[in-house]
């Protein structure tokens, strides 16, 4: 397993590559995962072994959204639209593996993954629109 960044680790098992978030307490899209996302899916590419590649994240949700402790201060890393852009011009297929809620910008990662699985109670919603917001990275 190699760490990316200090909350994103990409194994490679044969010619299966598996991109774990790992960012208490619910996987928000920070800088750090953001980077570690784009650098990961750019070391996928660069490697013609392997096949596909599976995310998942650790602990009690997939991807809850964005992470709101950087809004109104300057961006940093990789956009958002980089990692989407990554995931879905990316040479392999793309599995997103999909427990606990997917929101936000979470969802939007995974629909820019070109299959999606999920537990039975996985839920997932893009709550902004409630606010009268469009999602924040396109996703509709």
């Amino acid at each position: 397993m190699t760490a990316i960044t200090s909350v994103v680790d990409l194994s490679i098992d044969g010619d299966i590559a598996v991109i774990t978030v790992d960012s208490p307490p619910v996987n928000a899209l920070s800088a750090d995962v953001r980077d570690g996302l784009d650098g990961s899916f750019k070391a996928i590419a660069a490697n013609p072994a392997v096949k596909a590649v599976v995310l998942v994240c650790a602990g009690r949700t997939f991807i809850a959204g964005a992470d709101i402790s950087e809004f109104g201060k300057p961006a940093k890393g990789a956009s958002l639209y980089d990692v989407q852009d990554a995931m879905e011009n990316s040479p392999v297929p793309v599995v997103a593996a999909i427990h606990g809620t997917a929101l936000g910008g979470g969802l939007e990662v995974a629909l820019c993954a070109h299959y999606r699985v999920s537990d039975a109670k996985a839920k997932f919603g893009l709550p902004e629109v409630k606010l009268g917001l469009l999602p924040g990275a396109g996703g509709t």
